[in-house]
């Protein structure tokens, strides 16, 4: 299914990051020590000053929303449909040109890597990468260097898949927990590839707080980390996978990725 332009999430674009920043932040991966205020903003829909000065703080993120921004024109990095680009995908990622892209990943990352890391990384920019959440996962992520030398472990991969947005449908949902079917990363020695959906608990709320709203059974929604961060409806779902099997082929090397 094609992207049809930008989606129509009625949250600001601060707080849509927010509900996509918060899980990793509350585990302490990225971004200031703020967990608790993240959830309050989310919680409370409170798109203030203080939330913008914090999401600034991301710095994982941040150059990927300037630079989808700068492409299209638009001056702040926070605006929804940025948002939306960076953590589902729309078409703002297609007018981030291969210069742009390979031009701000190089002046990130290749000070910081090793000669062989940098060399694998270069390898993926022009076959398909763009400034979706899942480049950096799958291609930046430094456990990528070791699945291909053939050093992968459950651990890694783990990371990895719990790091990626993963898309999947609420089952039942018990107090402040949700089981949603989706499907994890697996990889076979050679490949990044989606294995066949499993059933696994997300967290909902903490107390009265939580980052999706209301959800039921049949719902299709976002998962990062063991966080549901908010619904998604058909096209969303559509579209973040698509955007996801996009950089799995990159970091795979093929056009045409066999999942």
């Amino acid at each position: 299914m094609p992207d049809r332009g930008v989606g129509t999430a009625a949250d600001s674009g601060p707080l849509r990051f927010a509900r996509y920043a918060y899980p990793p932040n509350a585990l302490g991966y990225c971004g200031p020590d703020a967990a608790p205020l993240l959830l309050e903003h989310t919680a409370r829909g409170a798109d203030d000053a203080d939330l913008r000065r914090l999401l600034r703080g991301f710095e994982g993120a941040w150059p990927y929303l300037e630079l989808i921004a700068t492409a299209n024109g638009l001056r702040d990095p926070l605006d929804a449909r940025v948002v939306e680009a960076y953590w589902v995908g729309n078409v703002l990622l297609d007018r981030v040109g291969p210069r742009l892209m390979g031009d701000s990943v190089e002046s990130r990352f290749r000070g910081r890597t090793s000669l062989r890391s940098w060399s694998r990384l270069a390898e993926v920019l022009p076959t398909g990468a763009v400034p979706h959440h899942s480049f950096h996962v799958l291609a930046v992520y430094p456990w990528v260097g070791l699945l291909r030398g053939g050093h992968a472990g459950d651990e890694p991969l783990r990371v990895m898949d719990r790091c990626r947005v993963r898309w999947g449908q609420v089952l039942t949902i018990a107090g402040p927990v949700a089981v949603v079917r989706s499907r994890p990363l697996a990889w076979d020695g050679r490949r990044l590839t989606l294995a066949a959906p499993v059933d696994e608990p997300a967290v909902l709320r903490v107390g009265d707080r939580g980052l999706a709203g209301a959800l039921r059974p049949g719902d299709w929604c976002s998962l990062h980390w063991d966080w549901v961060c908010e619904r998604l409806d058909g096209w969303q779902v559509a579209t973040l996978r698509r955007r996801t099997l996009d950089q799995l082929a990159a970091v795979n090397g093929t056009a045409d990725c066999p999942v």
